[in-house]
Order: C-alpha cells, then sequence, then structure tokens
C-alpha cells in the first residue's frame, strides 16, 4: 500500500444516491448525477514547474488538467485557475506568462476560465479546476476492464525522466521539444474517438506512471493484464537518460510501491523505471473490446502521436501485471 493510500483510507465519501463515481475507485474525476441521463464531472490538478519556460509550464499544467475530464469521456464546460505564485515576483511577467500558457490550452479547447483562487507561494504552483459534463450511460471508469480487451496507449511515456534532466541541464534539444509536445497536446480527439466506439474504461496516465495506473484500473475491475514492453511508445532518448542517473524520485517511489504487483521476468532495471516513470499530462490508457480494437486504431491514427497496443486484460490476481 502506497503512504497515499494508507492516508486517504480514512476518507468515506457521502452516502448519495447521485454520487456515480467518488474517491473509492481512485478514478480520474467525480462525477455526479443531474438526473435525466445526465451528470457532471469534476476534478482538480495543479503542480510546481517541470519545465523552465513559464508559458510552456502554464500550457502543460492546463492540459494536464483537462486530461481528467477526457478520461471519463466527458465534455470540459468551464474551468477555474488554481494559482501560487511569489508576490515579491509578480513584476517580472512571469505570473503572466503561466496564466496566458493556460489560457492559450483552454481557448485551443474550448473552454472557458471563469475566474480562480491565488495564493502568495514560495514556490510557482499553477492548475486548473474543471468541470465538465458527460451522459450517465456514457461514462468511462478504471474499474471496467474486462477480460480479452486490449489495452492501448495514445502517447508515448518518459515525460517524468525527460523533465528531471531539464532540471539538470543535461536534456537533449530534441527530448525537451518532444515531451513538451506531448504535454501540450490534448486528449480531447482520443477520448472523442473511445467514446464513439463504446469503450466502457480508461484513465489517463500521469503521476503514477503507466504501472501504477493500470494496477489500480486492474485493481478495481477485479482483472490482471499481460504489458508488452517492446510496443510501448517511448520518448526520444529516454533509455539514454536513465542509464546517465536522470530518474525522478517520484518514479523510484511508483516502483517501489507497484511492484509487488508486477513480475517482471527478465525486464532490465531500466526499463521497471520507465514504466513506473511519473508522468505529466500523459495520453489515455483505454481499454477495448478485439472487435471493436481496429475502428478505434483508426480513428487514434488521426491523431498527433502514433497509438499502440501495449498488452492485453486478462484472468488473474486483482491489479497483477505481468511484463512480457
Amino acid at each position: 500500500m502506497s503512504e497515499l493510500t494508507q492516508v486517504l483510507r480514512h476518507l468515506t465519501p457521502l452516502k448519495d444516491s447521485n454520487s456515480l463515481v467518488d474517491l473509492t475507485t481512485g478514478d480520474d474525476a467525480a462525477v455526479y448525477s443531474l438526473g435525466e441521463g445526465r451528470a457532471l464531472v469534476v476534478s482538480l490538478d495543479f503542480f510546481t514547474p517541470v519545465v523552465d519556460d513559464p508559458y510552456d509550464f502554464g500550457r502543460i499544467a492546463a492540459t494536464n488538467a483537462l486530461s481528467d475530464i477526457y478520461a471519463m469521456g466527458g465534455k470540459p464546460l468551464f474551468a477555474l485557475n488554481l494559482f501560487g505564485f511569489p508576490r515579491r515576483l509578480l513584476a517580472q511577467g512571469i505570473a503572466e506568462e503561466i496564466l496566458r500558457g493556460g489560457l492559450d490550452i483552454t481557448t485551443e479547447a474550448g473552454v472557458p476560465i471563469m475566474g480562480g483562487h491565488s495564493v502568495d507561494d514560495a514556490e510557482p504552483k499553477y492548475g486548473l479546476v474543471v468541470v465538465g459534463e458527460v451522459k450517465k450511460d456514457s461514462i468511462v471508469t478504471n474499474s471496467d476492464a474486462k477480460e480479452g480487451d486490449n489495452l492501448i496507449l495514445t502517447k508515448p511515456i518518459g515525460t517524468g525522466i525527460i523533465t528531471t534532466a531539464i532540471k539538470a541541464g543535461r536534456a537533449p534539444q530534441t527530448s525537451i521539444d518532444a515531451a513538451v509536445s506531448a504535454m501540450t497536446t490534448l486528449n480531447r480527439d482520443a477520448a472523442q474517438a473511445m467514446t464513439k466506439v463504446g469503450a466502457r474504461s480508461a484513465t489517463d496516465v500521469t503521476g503514477f506512471g503507466l504501472l501504477g495506473h493500470l494496477s489500480t484500473m486492474l485493481l478495481h475491475s477485479g482483472v490482471a493484464a499481460e504489458l508488452t514492453l517492446e510496443t510501448v511508445p517511448l520518448l526520444p532518448e529516454v533509455r539514454k537518460l536513465v542509464a546517465n542517473g536522470h530518474i525522478p524520485s517520484g518514479t523510484i517511489r511508483n516502483l517501489a510501491d507497484f511492484q509487488h504487483k508486477v513480475d517482471f521476468g527478465k525486464t532490465e532495471e531500466s526499463d521497471q523505471l520507465i514504466l513506473a516513470d511519473a508522468q505529466t499530462a500523459g495520453g489515455l490508457l483505454i481499454c477495448i473490446e478485439d472487435e471493436k480494437t481496429a475502428e478505434l486504431m483508426e480513428l487514434l491514427s488521426k491523431s498527433s502521436f502514433k497509438p499502440s497496443i501495449v498488452g492485453k486484460i486478462v484472468p488473474g490476481d486483482s491489479g497483477f501485471i505481468r511484463v512480457l
């Protein structure tokens, strides 16, 4: 059990017949019924800078926050800014650039920012509260994966490793450009594709890494999975950066927290770390039936990144992953 899980176990959600998805399944957002087949889907997310450029940081944070709504099959309606910034630095124009980056992404998404809250903080922090809507019969959760489903990943992984190398001044420009591109690409089109073909289970890959988010999905679905290492897409130079020691502390914690749920076989430790790498604004991990896979892959092929079938849902202990 992770430290966070130990803390959250003391939180008991209020029993409410309109509560469709709450914290008990560790899903991407809360879903609350409005009646007549409509529901609100709500989430919030914020963090400290992962790149040096404040404008890019704003774009990444907004993309990441919107992703939770898309992962549930929802449509974002509006957002509120969450902003912490050192008051003494307000005159430098950095704050404006962060907020401009967030606004540009929400504008691209067609989502108005209607207000927010800011505090004087020693370290910049930025993110969004996002309120969306989803049809009750179209909610996509992390708890409905079925045996035989294929696992599709819509973006390459490795952003945590690359952003750690950025902080050390050791990331090659090709890696930086690719990571920023991935972290500022909305999951909107992928979400529309998965809902069009009728996917029922998905999650976005963020702080707990591919292994962590997959294991959580499997646990709450009561199934296991096989993950094919060679088909997992990686950002440029990720293996080289790991070899050079650019490994986030969050990635190390992820591996420690989830390795008891994984049979790595002959997988090298460096690849184990990559699979556990803490992501920011990662892609969607979608479970889809065999008969719908070709259609979904065709729809996803029109997006910015090439989708990849990375594994399969199989019978086994809940939450368990075997890496092939």
